[in-house]
């Protein structure tokens, strides 16, 4: 059974995609930080239709946890089969209202966790000679948001570095990928009115607005044994809101 390691999955696009790996037959390791009644009610779900799965708190954005972390791992499993860096926040703001607290928290965040949890998982994967890592980017990251330039610079360096590392990783036999979201209906949007959804789905191709569900299975297909020839990619799930 593989395993795979979800970060920042106790809800959205991380739960959906727990729990579809976990109906597909892996072993899922469900990382939190603070949602812990979350993780636990989506553990038990999980656990109750038959999937195997655990969760551990962690907070990514800190190398030291994230150490600690993989090394619970590696005492249970050896190691991680599948990572899936999902870990994240937004914020809108002008520009020259961004704060040097709010620019650090959103490249700890969204763009240094994914950094250690590479790090720390690629040593078990080059071992074993397989791996496949998964990225959760953003369509901002591939080009630009206005009130939103940190979150933007982020996501685009969590592009640069999926791209980078699958060069680097290749012949390891592990794949690196980048998934990049348009706009879902997730906690992450909650702050948007039915107005807003509204006016979004009518900018988008497909008339329609993304769900978990649609990240979930294009990272369920990325991290299949058959896809080893797909690398280095970034995947826009938007619905042709960018092109």
């Amino acid at each position: 059974m593989q395993t795979v390691l979800i970060t920042g999955a106790s809800r959205g696009i991380g739960a959906k995609t727990a729990e579809l790996f976990a109906q597909n037959g892996y072993r899922v390791i469900i990382n939190f930080n603070n949602s812990l009644s979350v993780a636990e009610k989506l553990l038990s779900e999980i656990i109750k239709n038959g999937g195997v799965a655990e969760i551990i708190k962690a907070d990514v954005s800190d190398s030291a946890e994230v150490n600690k972390m993989f090394e619970l791992i590696t005492a249970e499993y050896g190691g991680v089969d599948i990572l899936i860096n999902n870990a994240g926040i937004a914020q809108t703001k002008l520009f020259t209202d961004i704060t040097d607290d709010d620019w650090d928290r959103m490249i700890s965040v969204n763009l240094s966790s994914a950094f250690y949890c590479c790090r720390s998982a690629l040593p078990y994967m080059i071992r074993q000679h397989y791996g496949r890592i998964i990225n959760i980017s953003s369509m901002w990251g591939q080009v630009g948001g206005s009130c939103e330039v940190h979150y933007s610079a982020a996501k685009a360096g969590v592009i640069g570095l999926t791209k980078a590392l699958a060069m680097e990783e290749g012949l390891s036999g592990i794949t690196v990928n980048c998934i990049a979201p348009g706009v879902i209906k997730t906690d992450m949007t909650s702050s948007l009115s039915t107005e807003d959804f509204k006016e979004l789905a009518e900018q988008t191709p497909t008339g329609t607005i993304g769900t978990p569900d649609d990240i979930a299975r294009t990272a369920l297909f990325l991290a299949d044994k058959n896809s080893s020839f797909i690398t280095g990619q970034v995947i826009g799930v938007n619905g042709g809101f960018t092109v």
